[in-house]
């Protein structure tokens, strides 16, 4: 990838976002060089920039590549696998085999819909509300 593409790439997202901060930490470790634009989710209205790259849900994260959106924080992961990691390289996101990768998804999508919760920027365990 040349530095022009590299550089073309921003994030727009809430800071204290976990969903945002795995992707941001994925572009960090690929040592991917990326804009950062805060969106307050404080206030009743999206911004501009959330409504036109993410029209259908308006919802961080949202991750800009040469001006075409990447939504969501699970694709967003894909994207930078696939993007800034080559095959047979040390340095990936997810493993090299199609089973590892399953497992991975696996794991992933369980701490989304298990573990944290997305009512509100409060991590709690679902598990622990459910008494278990």
């Amino acid at each position: 990838m040349d530095a022009a593409g590299e550089s073309a790439v921003t994030c727009v997202d809430k800071w204290a976002n976990g969903f945002g901060m795995r992707a941001r930490i994925a572009l960090r470790e690929l040592g991917v060089a990326f804009e950062y634009v805060e969106e307050d989710l404080h206030v009743g209205e999206r911004s501009e920039l959330v409504r036109r790259m993410n029209p259908v849900h308006r919802s961080v994260p949202i991750q800009i590549h040469r001006g075409r959106p990447v939504c969501g924080s699970l694709n967003i992961l894909e994207y930078i696998d696939e993007v800034w990691s080559a095959p047979g390289e040390t340095r990936r996101l997810l493993p090299g085999d199609p089973a590892g990768r399953a497992d991975a998804r696996f794991w992933a999508d369980f701490v989304d819909h298990k573990i944290i919760c997305q009512d509100g920027l409060e991590i709690r365990c679902s598990l622990l509300r459910q008494g278990s």
